[in-house]
C-alpha cells in the first residue's frame, strides 16, 4: 500500500517511491545491494545515500548527486548531515532523516529551499529507508525533485 502523500508527488519522486518499493520483494525495506544505478540513471543526479552512523556524526553523506552537489553549491560526500545539511534549518533537516530510522517507512519533506546561486528550488525530497539486516535501517536513499526559478 503506498503512503497517501505519493499521489501528490511529482512524478519523478514517485517513480523513485516505486522503484525502492518494487526493491523490497515483499520486506519492510529493500538492502542498498539492492538498489541498481543502472536501473535508475536518469534520476541519479538528484539522488544520496545518506549513512546511518552510531556516532555523533548521526548520518553521512555517502554518495551525493551531481544536480545535489550543484544546488549546495558544494559537494557533502564523506560528511555528516549535522556539519553539511541542506534546508531550512538542522533540526528540520535531521528531524527527516529521524523520522525515517524511527518508522523505517518513507518519508516526504516538501519543504522549498532556494539552490545556493538562487537559480533553482529543491521542491520534494522523498526518504527511502534501507536495511542490510531487514531490521535496523542503516542507509537512507534520499530523492529531490527541484525546479528551475524563472
Amino acid at each position: 500500500m503506498e503512503p497517501d502523500f505519493i499521489k501528490d508527488c511529482p512524478a519523478d519522486v514517485q517513480r523513485i517511491y516505486r522503484y525502492w518499493d518494487s526493491k523490497r520483494r515483499g520486506r519492510a525495506m529493500p538492502a542498498r545491494a539492492d538498489i541498481e544505478a543502472g536501473e535508475i540513471k536518469d534520476l541519479l543526479p538528484g539522488l544520496m545515500i545518506v549513512e546511518v552512523t552510531a556516532d555523533e556524526r548521526r548520518y553521512v553523506y555517502r554518495l551525493v548527486g551531481t544536480r545535489e552537489v550543484a544546488m549546495r553549491g558544494r559537494d557533502p560526500t564523506g560528511q555528516s548531515v549535522v556539519d553539511k545539511f541542506f534546508g531550512q534549518s538542522q533540526e528540520l533537516t535531521l528531524n527527516n532523516y529521524d523520522t525515517v530510522v524511527r518508522t523505517k517507512a518513507p518519508w516526504r519533506d516538501a519543504t522549498r529551499v532556494a539552490s545556493a546561486d538562487d537559480r533553482y528550488i529543491d521542491d520534494d525530497a522523498i526518504f527511502l529507508p534501507l536495511s542490510g539486516d531487514g531490521e535496523t535501517v542503516n542507509k537512507i536513499l534520499v530523492y529531490t525533485h527541484q525546479i528551475k526559478q524563472n
